[in-house]
């Protein structure tokens, strides 16, 4: 009976809340952790200092000068700020053979040492050829250099962007972006880096697309801006030029650069000052890589090569030039806002930027008025020992952050804003725990079971009842942070006494579905509002919706219950989203299988389960055994319940356990299927 109950909690499709109307109250946002700060007592810049190539990280304020329009200026605030946890990689103790990649990684904390970094995808500007080479270097990059602490999140020009709340620290969730990654056929670069001589232009949709990613751009660093201390920026495109020309010939005549051009220049300053206010640092990858600018046999070259000379110097002086040309944008934004371009690598040396990320310098100095004259201001800073070399922005316009304020989220209230950043908000202690399931006629949904601390709610006490009114919102962010589903509740919860004085005990434990339409990968993200005191919690969660239409083997989410005696109390039939559980306990879970294989032998499917807890990355417990599936009344959702000793000497702190499914009976030998639960373990 007890599983039963776990069962309809996977299954059924009803919200914990009635529909009602939501009217949105209007709150100043809090302030955001500038590094840049352009006031009218204090002018502060970022720098990074390396030499031979490595961060140098033991400077003091005596080794810079720094200077305004060629005036040397007082430093009167100076700090090194280190972007690098203190604490070992996860797992980084442990034998290699011990340590599990693909763990779920742990939420980042707002206030932790972190790298936030926002690779950009100039798909309006790649050829297919570096697609290809872009997509293996990202996902090399992802798995070998992203630590725990980095917050990273992969955007395309391209796509359609929401609000870049897909900044996470969840490979899963960063491999799959990267598997959204191909080339956009209206590219202003063609098939290959270089045009080959004899072949048509490629020309794309017809139209100039370099304004399109001038827009992404600036939308993604005004999005940043949100985003606490410093951040980075790395671009990868194949063209992003300072002007634009005539610059891919169609035949092996046709080899010069036509007259008319497009200067840039102005929306290339524009880009500059967006991310020198926003504290985003910008490094630019030639993504064109190493290029032979020769003839080669993709050329369709006709006449005798004698006879041609002339005009296959030409052509490969113009490939030459071709390939500065459309590179000096993206130099230049880099250069001016404190980052560096790679060029010429066909590894993009995406190590090397992430290594340049490690740690900055502050440098501050008091402006005088004529700072603010709304004019450009040359920013130069030195440093006096040698052999180093040192980066900052290039200069900001004279207009102090107080006259200059920065948009709010338009129309958005600061649940919105909750919602839509990368870190929960911790006005209401809130835990969340989202999962796929399915049900039979209402179809796929993301069920998330919420703990809120009562105590940091407003009780209103009516008669001899306790209420509180919430709001609840959900959503859904698909590929590129675009919202895919977006469900908003309020009500007002009225408790007896009995239950008010078991919620401040154990909290309140509440249940919130939302509807996914199609498979893929999403982050979902709700916030909690109390309506009276305006206090907000957001948590978020990474859930992969799998394509039952497909047929193949699929789970849903894994439910914990903890080890008890006896008939179930009610407040564990709620799956407590705080998932703290006692050592020398029973850890008890559920969860269902879709869509498992029929063994033609035994008329049933065969199955078998493998159960594996983690701790910073090592496997300190593993079980597997064969599933009995005799008693299941429908064997295309099958119900699983199992329970993981935790012993009693396994010590206090934070676990995942790890269920694995293998479907001996699939013909398609299908890989196992696994799915991860956090929880934590106390005295």
């Amino acid at each position: 009976m007890r599983y039963r109950v776990i069962l309809a909690l996977l299954l059924s499709f009803c919200t914990f809340l009635p529909v009602a109307p939501v009217v949105a109250q209007n709150k100043p946002a809090a302030d955001q952790d500038d590094v840049v700060k352009i006031t009218t007592n204090l002018v502060q810049i970022d720098a990074v200092v390396t030499k031979d190539g490595k961060p140098v990280r033991d400077l003091k304020a005596e080794d810079f000068e720094i200077y305004e329009d060629g005036r040397k200026q007082t430093i009167t605030s100076f700090a090194y700020i280190s972007n690098i946890a203190n604490v070992p990689t996860s797992g980084a103790s442990a034998a290699p053979d011990k340590v599990v990649t693909g763990i779920p990684p742990e939420p980042i904390q707002r206030d932790a040492a972190r790298r936030t970094i926002a690779i950009v995808v100039d798909d309006l500007g790649l050829s297919w050829e570096s697609m290809t080479q872009l997509r293996r270097q990202v996902r090399k990059f992802i798995d070998d250099e992203i630590e725990p602490n980095d917050l990273v999140a992969i955007i395309r020009t391209g796509g359609e962007m929401g609000t870049l709340q897909q900044f996470t620290n969840d490979k899963r969730l960063l491999n799959r972006a990267v598997d959204q990654l191909h080339w956009n056929g209206c590219s202003r670069v063609g098939l290959s880096v270089l045009p080959r001589a004899g072949e048509l232009a490629n020309v794309g949709c017809g139209f100039d697309t370099l304004p399109q990613t001038f827009k992404a751009l600036e939308f993604i660093l005004d999005s940043m801006v949100r985003l606490p201390g410093r951040k980075s920026m790395i671009l990868l495109t194949d063209s992003l030029p300072r002007g634009s020309a005539a610059e891919r010939p169609e035949s092996v005549d046709a080899v010069t650069v036509g007259t008319a051009v497009t200067n840039y220049g102005d929306r290339l300053r524009r880009i500059t000052e967006r991310a020198i206010r926003a504290s985003v640092v910008i490094y630019s990858v030639d993504t064109q890589s190493l290029q032979y600018t020769g003839i080669t046999a993709a050329d369709s070259v006709s006449s005798q090569i004698p006879e041609r000379e002339p005009a296959l110097n030409r052509l490969l002086s113009v490939r030459f030039f071709m390939l500065q040309q459309r590179r000096e944008g993206s130099l230049l934004i880099a250069e001016q806002t404190g980052g560096f371009q790679v060029t010429n690598s066909n590894d993009f040396q995406l190590d090397r930027i992430h290594e340049d990320q490690s740690g900055y310098y502050l440098l501050g100095y008091r402006p005088t008025q004529e700072t603010f004259n709304r004019q450009f201001h040359h920013i130069k800073a030195k440093v006096k020992r040698t052999g180093m070399t040192l980066r900052t922005r290039y200069g900001f316009y004279g207009v102090s952050e107080e006259e200059a304020k920065r948009a709010q989220l338009s129309g958005r209230d600061e649940t919105n804003l909750a919602l839509t950043s990368p870190f929960g908000a911790q006005d209401l202690e809130f835990d969340l725990n989202s999962f796929f399931a399915n049900g039979k006629t209402e179809g796929s949904i993301v069920r998330s079971f919420i703990y809120l601390n009562a105590e940091n709610l407003t009780f209103s006490s009516v008669n001899d009842r306790h209420d509180t009114s919430l709001e609840i919102h959900g959503v859904i962010f698909g590929d590129n942070g675009a919202i895919v589903e977006q469900v908003k509740h309020a009500a007002v919860l009225s408790l007896r006494q009995s239950e008010y004085e078991q919620a401040m005990r154990e909290g309140l434990r509440l249940r919130f579905d939302m509807p996914a339409k199609k498979p893929g990968a999403y982050q979902v993200r709700l916030a909690v509002r109390d309506r009276t005191s305006s206090k907000i919690g957001s948590a978020g969660q990474f859930v992969a919706v799998p394509d039952l239409n497909a047929k193949r083997t699929a789970l849903s989410g894994v439910v914990l219950l903890p080890g008890v005696e006896g008939p179930m109390p009610i407040t564990a039939m709620a799956n407590p989203p705080a998932r703290r559980f006692p050592a020398n306990s029973d850890l008890q879970f559920a969860f269902v299988v879709y869509n498992a294989a029929i063994d033609t032998a035994t008329r049933l499917p065969n199955l078998t389960m493998q159960t594996r807890l983690f701790r910073d990355g090592k496997n300190v417990k593993d079980a597997q055994t064969a599933l009995d599936l005799k008693n299941q009344a429908d064997l295309s959702r099958l119900f699983i319940n199992g329970a993981v000793r935790l012993n009693s000497d396994l010590e206090p702190g934070n676990y995942y356990l790890q269920v694995v499914i293998t479907d001996k009976a699939a013909r398609d030998k299908q890989p196992p299927i696994t799915q991860w639960v956090d929880f934590e373990i106390v005295k």
